[in-house]
């Protein structure tokens, strides 16, 4: 019998090496620029043209390497950070993975400059597929040059599932911006296709963030420190009104190095219960350090799942460290009613009597009864101010009013459900007739809109359903590209990160077919000068960074700008919904309450959002009696 176990040659093996390794043109960059700053470097520089497909570039002032090292570098399982396997459970370093050089090289062209500080001229490599082509002395900076070129070349399987340039430059800012927040006294530059996303100057850890997330970070954030025998945790935290469902920059550190741990975060969310909204969740940036031989990082080919020896003890550290910053911050005087006697209140005295109580009279003044706040219902009421977001939503009064009640009690069996026709609504699910009786809905709790109909109760959750309201006319109108925009008195401004900003100019045509208008300001910063006409959104700020967020969640593989994808727009006219949409607390009264009920009904899906949660409900009449007894 023939034997059928062999060896693999080393080009294959280093194939599959590059394939846990080198998973898209992120992984490049990130393996370098860690081995730059391994080496000591000051100042790391980062081109990529066409999003890494093209080439890679990382250029450092680091120590460079001598001939022999630079030869050695791309050899499988090389590495100058560990020298005994005992090292593994004690590493101080970015990497030490022995196969990241040989693993670019076996799928890439690398043509590698070097120079150490003492020699006089430099070592250059050049490399294809893994073999040496040549290596000859070379004059050169001191530091490292790597240049990456034709990523995958020789695996077009892989090349063929990258995802469009945009997708991979944001992958590859991703990964350039976990480096660049552990190592803020390193200047970084990146440039894509040679424009310049990202300058940073050496700083503190709080201006690298706002550096690199624009500045309003730094009013944003809550410093944590803490220092025990277990570990010690610093950095920053969200305020409670940072809190939101989506786009968060959320980021652990692990002596230096991204980790992602839902069972920290958990720690950090429980501190803000009963302090921020269910479901959303702030930004932080956490740096632990713990000692080495209590974590391993092996468990994961990225390195970026990391297992902690006293993970419980420290989620107990880092849950009491947020919740007393959040402590502090919310921390209020209060008044002490437990106090013996009378409260000590002062009274002001008249003048020239020593201690004698002024006789104080009730305010006397005119009041407009029009600037009454209490009279929703009064034609100067604020809910029908044209500025009001509600203002849609109230319905103007017939001048022949009077005709809406001709043939009324003619007979119970001849109305029309006030609320439309829907095929997806029984018709037990429709509001009384006005023969029936005069609609009238009630509101409760500012959250819920109740009505009768035929089978009981049904309970409508307002923001909900004006959500799907919004949801399908923005989406109409962006299929029917109808463009009617509004100019802004005063432009607001964003700011946006590098990610962000090339999401934003992909989106940049589209979104000036639906009535958006912006203009580029520099250093990602973008004013918003229109809006789609109709639009009552009062945080224009916040509305395009959902946007934003939401098409960067969007894997859409088309390149071209010119249109929206089909679920792309869905998902922009659900954000947009969501901002406009009336919010819970929101006092309601009966005619528009009346109106959202009539529009929801005229929708094709009155049951659900978009997004799948529950509209309405109905509490049936049998369960009503039964209740009551």
């Amino acid at each position: 019998m023939t034997d059928v176990i062999q060896l693999l040659p080393d080009s294959v093996a280093n194939q599959i090496a590059a394939g846990e390794v080198i998973q898209r043109p992120a992984s490049v960059v990130k393996e370098l620029v860690e081995n730059a700053i391994d080496a000591g470097a000051s100042k790391i520089i980062v081109r990529v043209v066409d999003a890494g497909r093209t080439s890679i570039q990382v250029v450092d002032d680091g120590k460079g390497m001598s001939e022999t090292d630079a030869r050695l570098a791309f050899e499988r399982h090389s590495t100058s950070k560990i020298r005994q396997a005992q090292d593994l459970f004690s590493l101080h370093t970015m990497g030490f993975r022995g196969e990241a050089l040989a693993s670019i090289a076996a799928v890439a062209q690398v043509d590698l400059k070097t120079r150490m500080a003492d020699d006089d001229i430099g070592s250059r490599v050049f490399l294809s597929a893994g073999k040496v082509i040549r290596q000859e002395p070379t004059a050169c900076d001191k530091g490292s040059n790597f240049a990456v070129e034709n990523l995958f070349f020789n695996v077009p399987a892989r090349r063929k599932f990258l995802k469009s340039n945009t997708t991979e430059l944001r992958n590859i800012i991703e990964a350039f911006e976990r480096i660049v927040l552990v190592y803020p006294q390193v200047a970084f530059t990146l440039y894509s296709n040679d424009a310049e996303l990202m300058t940073l100057r050496p700083a503190n850890t709080l201006q690298r963030i706002s550096d690199v997330y624009g500045k309003r970070y730094a009013q944003e954030l809550l410093p944590l420190s803490v220092d025990t025998s277990i570990c010690k945790i610093n950095g920053f935290t969200g305020k409670p009104e940072t809190a939101r469902k989506k786009g968060l920059h959320q980021f652990f550190f692990v002596n230096g190095r991204f980790m992602r741990h839902p069972y920290f975060n958990k720690a950090v969310q429980t501190a803000y219960e009963r302090i921020i909204p269910a479901g959303e969740q702030v930004p932080y940036f956490i740096y632990l350090d713990v000692n080495p031989e209590d974590i391993d990082v092996n468990i994961h080919p990225t390195k970026t799942e990391i297992k902690f020896e006293n993970e419980q003890t420290i989620w107990q550290i880092l849950a009491a460290t947020v919740k007393d910053t959040t402590g502090r911050f919310c921390n209020i005087p209060a008044i002490d009613f437990d106090t013996q006697g009378k409260p000590d209140i002062p009274v002001f005295g008249l003048a020239g009597r020593n201690d004698t109580p002024a006789t104080i009279g009730q305010p006397t003044g005119t009041v407009d009864s029009r600037l009454s706040t209490f009279n929703s219902t009064g034609a100067d009421s604020p809910l029908s101010s044209p500025f009001s977001p509600l203002q849609r939503l109230q319905p103007g009064v017939p001048d022949n009013w009077q005709a809406l009640y001709d043939g009324l009690g003619k007979g119970k069996d001849s109305g029309q459900p006030t609320a439309g026709d829907n095929a997806s609504t029984a018709d037990s699910q429709l509001p009384l007739a006005a023969e029936e009786k005069s609609p009238t809905h009630y509101q409760y709790k500012g959250r819920y809109i109740m009505t009768a109909v035929k089978s009981g109760l049904m309970i409508i959750d307002q923001h909900r359903a004006h959500v799907r309201i919004l949801h399908d006319e923005y989406l109409q109108r962006i299929k029917s590209h109808t463009r009617t925009a509004q100019k802004l008195l005063f432009p607001e401004t964003i700011q946006l990160s590098a990610a962000e900003q090339t999401t934003l100019e992909r989106l940049m045509p589209g979104l000036e077919t639906m009535g958006f208008e912006l203009s580029h300001l520099g250093k990602g910063c973008f004013a918003v000068n229109s809006i789609p006409a109709g639009l009552d959104c009062g945080n224009i700020t916040r509305l395009m960074s959902d946007i934003v967020t939401a098409a960067a969640e969007t894997d859409n593989n088309d390149n071209t700008t010119e249109t929206i994808s089909e679920l792309m727009a869905d998902r922009i006219a659900l954000c947009m919904a969501r901002n406009a949409a009336v919010d819970y607390g929101q006092v309601l009264s009966n005619s528009e309450m009346e109106n959202i009920v009539n529009r929801l009904f005229a929708c094709q899906n009155v049951n659900y959002t978009p997004d799948g949660h529950t509209i309405l409900t109905i509490l049936p009449q049998q369960q009503i009696e039964k209740l009551i007894g």
